[in-house]
């Protein structure tokens, strides 16, 4: 049995409980390192097709979207102490949403994809365990593992971050994960390894999931807007939006406005739409009509949102000028870069351009 180290990455690092099961299936020891994978796989379509959902069961899921993907978002940026509480009342939403409205074979088959989604850390948790009779010395010794590997991935992280070289750190972080991933032929005992790929059922290409991200947030209404009257997501579904948060005084945000301009007017026959959200820093900043000028003066033609009171950036968890959230034309989040997108080299309009590309191809 072999199994690849995969995460479904929800924004930031996420991580606890799983399967039916509630937060409680994970021991608080290993509660940081088993991923939570539950709320990433609802939101693809590919699960509602394997689950065999029908219509009235996708629209009521996406209400329930509409009330937990704000928090949900919003918890990205949240301290893990802080971030867990939140994620578990949303989880025990979810849970109830599923009791309700879906049969006990889909949250059979849910519960096997989900086991498969956490990959070996599923061996960290409780209700596995007590299924495969594990001894706490396997779980010991796959926690050691899963330590390893996160300890390896942070330093990498660290890295690419500082901008400093990082194949060494690249060689170990990739030994750490294949250490991991290869324990479970080691650590488990044959007749427990039957019993796991028994309890996992049929094996479910996770590769093709793409849509993992939340609902992008609602505008929160705004007194005054620039270029356009005051604009919804929801009047906007059917086109790919690009949304990006800037001040016109920040300079990291100046760098961004050449590539802002060429997408609004290079992709808006496409169906893209481009609007700011000018979330003020400075007092200037906070002046409806220096804003106005500022934009007139930089050629800014695309709409933009004057959130005077923030309560976009709250919104939205956002936490740096500039950033730029890609949102698909069902209203979705599918991809976000902070900073400058040309930064030392970074090529991330680009990225952002091919992302379009091919949710512009995506169906409705």
């Amino acid at each position: 049995m072999s199994f690849r180290i995969l995460y479904i990455v929800l924004i930031s690092v996420v991580f606890a409980t799983a399967n039916n099961a509630r937060a409680e299936s994970v021991s608080r020891e290993f509660r940081t390192l088993v991923p939570r994978q539950m709320l990433p796989l609802l939101h693809t379509p590919e699960i509602h097709q394997e689950l065999k959902f029908g219509n009235e069961q996708v629209g009521k899921l996406e209400s329930l979207f509409e009330e937990i993907d704000g928090p949900w978002f919003q918890a990205r940026i949240l301290p893990p102490d802080q971030q867990l509480p939140v994620l578990d009342a949303l989880d025990q939403k979810v849970h109830q949403w599923l009791a309700e409205h879906t049969s006990s074979e889909q949250r059979e088959r849910l519960g096997q994809i989900e086991l498969q989604a956490q990959s070996v850390r599923m061996l960290l948790r409780e209700d596995l365990a007590q299924k495969l009779t594990l001894e706490p010395s396997q779980q010991q010794q796959f926690a050691e593992l899963a330590r390893a590997t996160v300890a390896a991935h942070a330093a990498l992280q660290q890295a690419l971050h500082r901008g400093k070289p990082s194949d060494d750190l690249q060689t170990k972080a990739s030994a750490a994960a294949k250490a991991e991933n290869d324990a479970v032929r080691e650590i488990l005992k044959t007749e427990q390894q039957k019993q796991l790929a028994r309890l996992l059922g049929e094996p479910f290409d996770l590769s093709r999931l793409k849509r993992i991200y939340p609902m992008a947030p609602e505008f929160v209404p705004a007194k005054v807007w620039i270029n356009s009257k005051p604009l919804t997501l929801k009047e906007l579904r059917g086109k790919v939006v690009l949304v990006h948060f800037y001040a016109f005084q920040c300079h990291n945000c100046h760098a961004n406005f050449e590539i802002y301009r060429r997408w609004h007017n290079k992709l808006r026959e496409k169906g893209v739409v481009v609007i700011g959200i000018q979330t003020p820093e400075t007092s200037q900043e906070r002046d409806p009509a220096a804003v106005r000028t500022a934009a007139a003066e930089r050629k800014l033609e695309f709409p933009i949102l004057v959130d005077l009171d923030s309560k976009n950036w709250a919104a939205w968890g956002n936490t740096m000028w500039p950033t730029v959230y890609v949102v698909d034309k069902n209203g979705y989040l599918r991809h976000w870069w902070q900073g400058e997108l040309n930064w030392k080299g970074a090529t991330a309009d680009r990225t952002i351009e091919n992302v379009v590309e091919q949710l512009l191809a995506e169906s409705e």
